[in-house]
């Protein structure tokens, strides 16, 4: 029998607006087939066991979170209702220090319900900070029948044929889980929804992939925003371009006419300067265990990676291999085009917990490097690298749910 060939992908500059369009919805109505042929009636008894069994807090904002990875976005809504609650100087004093953070956090605004990421060491970096009432879910979304009620609903969900630094590829199947995020609000019917992901996905398929997304967002009941930012604005010390896309739900929309308004900068590098990497990271150790080794690729070698001490960094990628080298020693140096060279004796790559203090993770956040005695140091390390620059940074999370946060907890409480 003859082996099918696969069709090779889609590149979104080959194509016009209509030809897009097409190419959208048949993407968008292969993810619902999947769902109803591949959902069995073991997979729905199953969940609803699960969702029996959830705990509920009625004067609390109960969440659900997809694609919920190491919970940077969630450790930041959690920020967000004790920024609330107690201020913010307290609320960021308090999340430095574990114990002080845990006794606090039981009385905050916000109760994670269920969480879902088909990942194995991300769930379990989930599992060790979070408490142990959420359900934790470890299964495709895709295969998932049945959600649960919810007052909110986070998620960043994968696309990564829309980052800007990949190949662009319009019908890579991981660029239309966003249509099971749908699925899992027209069940759960949350008042609101916070999704993130790359800059990317506002200008892949000449605008019109995002233009799609927002429309079938709106279908399911929601009034929707679409919001650039960049994380070194509101006090990350990265430079990292996100988009966040905000739902409210059209009646609480209609009955309290509230309209989602992106918060203000906090940092403008003129009267309040942005925060530096010696801000971030001068007091860890120059030497440090944790630090990915590998060589580096000429891809890696054909730009500047190291910034300065005084700089915020570049953006910090889920890869080990991609991180940015650390600022101290000599800068880098250009000897021609599309070609970088390491001066001096000090050159290494940022380590984990440097990049998870620059993604504003703080010390005490575990990283699983997964569970498996086999598998190697660089992998473990890998691991972590790639769930740290996966995540929301927890201090963009926090000021960019804090207007939903502040609103819920005077409204819907």
């Amino acid at each position: 029998m003859k082996k099918e060939l696969k069709k090779p992908f889609v590149s979104s500059l080959d194509l016009n607006a209509e030809e897009i369009q097409l190419v959208l919805k048949e993407k968008i109505q292969e993810e619902n087939e999947y769902v109803v042929k591949n959902i069995t009636k073991k997979d729905v008894i199953s969940e609803e066991k699960i969702l029996k069994n959830l705990k509920y807090e009625e004067n609390k904002i109960n969440i659900v979170s997809l694609f919920s990875g190491a919970g940077g976005l969630d450790l930041g809504i959690e920020l967000a209702g004790l920024s609330v609650k107690y201020g913010e100087d307290k609320a960021y004093k308090f999340i430095k220090d574990r114990s002080s953070y845990e006794k606090i956090r039981e009385n905050g605004l916000v109760n994670f319900l269920y969480s879902n990421d088909i990942f194995e060491s991300s769930n379990q970096t989930y599992k060790a900070n979070f408490p142990d009432t959420v359900a934790k879910i470890e299964k495709d979304i895709k295969k998932i029948a049945s959600f649960p009620k919810s007052d909110l609903m986070l998620g960043g969900f994968p696309c990564p044929g829309f980052s800007s630094a990949g190949p662009r590829l319009l019908d890579d199947p991981r660029n239309f889980l966003y249509i099971h995020y749908i699925r899992a609000l027209i069940q759960s019917k949350p008042a609101f929804f916070i999704a993130e992901n790359v800059k990317g996905l506002m200008t892949i398929g000449k605008g019109e992939t995002l233009k799609q997304i927002k429309e079938d967002f709106e279908s399911a009941g929601y009034d929707v925003s679409v919001n650039l930012v960049n994380s070194r604005d509101y006090g990350v010390p990265q430079l990292r371009e996100r988009v966040f896309i905000i739902g409210v739900r059209n009646d609480i929309q209609k009955k309290y006419g509230f309209e989602y308004v992106l918060p203000n900068p906090t940092h403008d590098g003129k009267i309040k300067p942005f925060v530096t990497l010696k801000e971030a990271i001068g007091d860890l150790p120059l030497k440090a265990v944790d630090v990915f080794e590998s060589s580096y690729s000429s891809i890696y070698m054909s730009r500047n990676r190291k910034k300065t001490w005084e700089d915020q960094s570049f953006t910090i990628q889920a890869s080990g291999r991609q991180a940015p080298m650390h600022p101290h020693g000599l800068p880098m140096k250009k000897i021609s085009k599309d070609k970088w060279t390491f001066e001096g004796e000090f050159n290494r790559r940022l380590s984990v917990r440097e990049c998870a203090r620059i993604q504003t993770f703080p010390d005490w956040f575990e990283f699983s490097g997964g569970e498996k005695d086999s598998v190697s140091l660089s992998h473990k390390l890998n691991e972590q690298y790639k769930q740290i620059g996966n995540a929301v940074p927890v201090y963009l999370a926090e000021k960019i749910s804090r207007p939903i946060i502040e609103f819920m907890s005077k409204k819907m409480l």
